[in-house]
């Protein structure tokens, strides 16, 4: 296992060498009197006129060297200290200088320091300061004249942002952003706690009934958690806690709402577009991952409604699909573009949907999604973001086959040891083995499917914490003890620090769920532990170095190997990507319950097709940010109601008579 990089080499201001000052000359003089070449005056008989008059210039000349090159010192001292890049050890200790980050205040000075290493002071958006501390030779980088151009290196091993990241090659160290664009009552327990007694007597348990509780108070409420919840200092920790990726989920509401839909509508992309900056800047690239998709895809509280499947599946099953359609092409065509298609290189298009929903139903609008996607940004590597389906929770090898010359298609799986079974009495030393067997399921998909991942797991061997299983289902006694960190002793540490470790060298390449748990307002602390990144790395049992994990699953199981990086090669969007050997049908002739597609309500392509801000540069106003649109060509219009039509409840539609009018549209 290579250690960290001990240094950081790079050019910055220092004592500035002017050539014609003459700044040789001075080792010359000493060197000429050190070695008698300046004849020494006789002890007898004074001192000569020729001789005075030469100690005279030796002298003239050393005090008018001095003084020169005070100032150069001077001049060169200034220049470091306002306009030079840093360099420093990245093995710990005091950046010197120490620059001062105030990129994207608006109040950026011209010559202000625009990198740094670790001991670097950051000044954040509202004005408060923190010591950027990263000891694996991390380098932030934001240049305010150039906000979209080079970025930051997260580790001395991560490719700096602008350089390629190579798929097979380059490992993902990730973790997700859960709780923060798309709210989950686990991860942020106060702010559902504040409105569980409301008096609209609404009974909240997602962030759809929450938004309702919330009533005028909403944009207040929901911007400050986005404010607050996640800041700047965030990514600067997870680069410094050696993690390289981050997956952030973004529901459908980031766009637009419809109807009585209550969720705050666009909000949630200023935020993602700060995101943006700060993962440039910190050297992290980012999954994109379609998290709340119209209608729910799961019925879960974390699609932004929990109760009924309305996706796919019921009355405005297709509806609900077409519509998601559209915002695959938007969020597609802002992440396609130049500017941010070197932090975005991934786009999860559902996350988790059900299989209840059918196999023949969720491949049908897959096919579909891909297809879209891929007519937007064209074929081949660099032509937009790679795409990944979920499994469904069927396992990698269902999927073999599926899709087959696709191009950039990647797996995601999200294997939970919490949710495995009954798992009331497992113990940490008993679980970290059965992680292992991952490894193997992992290397088979990643050779015959292609780039396969886990875009979520934790070191969760039980299902305890509070609202883990939504707001209601209460934990039982037995959970008090794995919910109480604060009590665990060195060996129940050791044992779940272990079960991290063979989890991370199984799934190779993988986002941990979650980064952080908000504290609880009734508990005073963070609830559900065993999902809490940052405090399992603080408390022990998550390793500080990923890197630390290589070889867990060879001494636990004995004959573990990592993948060898050889994809298929349409995989990467190499030879043959993009030609499909099969496309299922969309829509499917029906739906998994029965329904006959043809006579469903559907939508119409004919509505104007939004498009998605682009971040403003104040000390960079005539910066190309894009338009939020790549590809001109991409004109088809956008899915929208028919006119004069009434549909059902999109949300609530799977027991419903099929309306007469709107049908097969």
């Amino acid at each position: 296992m290579d250690g960290p990089s001990n240094t950081s080499s790079k050019e910055h201001f220092g004592v500035a060498k002017d050539p014609g000052s003459g700044a040789g000359s001075v080792d010359e003089v000493n060197h000429n009197l050190e070695s008698g070449a300046v004849q020494q005056p006789e002890k007898a008989g004074g001192l000569s006129k020729k001789v005075k008059i030469l100690i005279g210039a030796v002298i003239f000349v050393l005090v008018a060297l001095a003084l020169i090159l005070g100032l150069v010192l001077t001049v060169g001292k200034k220049k470091s200290s306002t306009g030079g890049t840093s360099s420093s050890s990245n093995s710990g200790g005091d950046a010197s200088p120490t620059p001062t980050s105030t990129a994207g205040t608006g109040t950026t000075p011209q010559n202000a320091v625009v990198s740094g290493t670790t001991g670097s002071t950051i000044t954040m958006d509202d004005g408060t300061t923190f010591t950027y501390t990263n000891t694996f030779g991390g380098e932030w980088l934001a240049d305010p004249k150039k906000p979209l151009g080079s970025g930051g290196k997260a580790q001395s091993w991560t490719p700096r942002i602008g350089e390629e990241w190579k798929w097979g090659q380059d490992k993902i160290n990730g973790v997700n952003l859960g709780g923060w664009l798309v709210t989950e009552p686990f991860i942020v327990p106060a702010l559902y706690e504040k409105y569980l007694q409301n008096d609209l007597g609404i009974h909240v348990t997602d962030e759809w009934t929450l938004s309702q509780a919330m009533g005028s108070k909403l944009a207040e409420e929901m911007e400050n958690h986005y404010k607050t919840f996640i800041t700047e200092k965030d990514f600067a920790d997870i680069a410094a806690a050696g993690l390289n990726w981050l997956r952030i989920p973004i529901g459908y509401w980031a766009i637009e709402t419809m109807n009585d839909e209550p969720f705050l509508q666009g909000v949630s992309w200023t935020y993602f577009l700060k995101a943006l900056g700060w993962a440039r800047k910190y050297g992290l690239r980012i999954y994109l991952d379609f998290h709340g998709l119209p209608g729910s895809q799961n019925g879960w509280n974390h699609s932004g409604k929990g109760g009924d499947i309305n996706f796919m599946k019921g009355v405005m099953g297709i509806a609900n699909a077409q519509r998601t359609l559209t915002y695959l092409r938007i969020f597609t065509e802002f992440i396609s573009q130049p500017q941010y298609k070197d932090v975005v290189l991934m786009f999860g298009i559902v996350n988790e949907i059900r299989w209840e929903t059918g196999a023949e139903q969720i491949e049908s609008f897959y096919g579909e999604a891909y297809e879209t996607i891929r007519k937007s940004t064209g074929l081949g590597a660099g032509n937009g973001p790679y795409i990944a389906i979920h499994e469904g929770f069927q396992g990698t090898a269902r999927w073999e086959g599926f899709l087959a010359g696709a191009d950039r298609l990647i797996l995601d799986q999200h294997p939970y040891l919490a949710f495995s079974g009954n798992t009331a009495g497992a113990t940490p030393a008993g679980s970290a083995p059965d992680t292992c067997g991952w490894g193997t399921s992992m290397n088979r998909s990643q050779r015959v499917f292609g780039v396969t991942i886990a875009g979520e797991f934790s070191t969760a061997i039980n299902n305890c914490g509070l609202w883990l299983n939504g707001i209601g289902n209460e934990d039982p006694a037995s959970c008090d003890v794995w919910n109480d960190w604060a009590s665990w002793d060195a060996a129940t540490i050791a044992g779940l620090k272990q079960v991290s470790m063979a989890s991370m060298d199984a799934l190779q390449n993988y986002f941990y769920w979650t980064w952080k748990i908000g504290d609880s307002t009734v508990l005073k602390t963070s609830s559900c532990p065993m999902w809490h990144y940052k405090l399992g790395m603080e408390k022990g049992w998550i390793p500080k170095d990923p890197r630390e994990v290589s070889g867990t699953c060879s001494k636990l199981s004995g004959d573990f190997t990592p993948f060898d990086g050889q994809f298929p090669a349409t995989a990467t969007g190499g030879a043959g990507a993009g030609q499909l050997q099969a496309t299922p049908v969309f829509p499917p002739a029906t739906l998994n319950d029965g329904l006959a597609a043809d006579t469903l309500p559907t939508y119409t392509a004919t509505g104007a097709l939004k498009t998605l801000a682009v971040p403003t540069f104040t000390a960079a106003p005539d910066v190309d940010a894009g338009t939020g649109w790549n590809n001109a060509n991409d004109n088809e219009l956008a899915y929208v109601p028919v006119a004069g039509c009434t549909y059902p409840n999109a949300y609530d539609a799977n027991n419903v008579a099929v309306p007469a009018a709107c049908t097969g549209a």
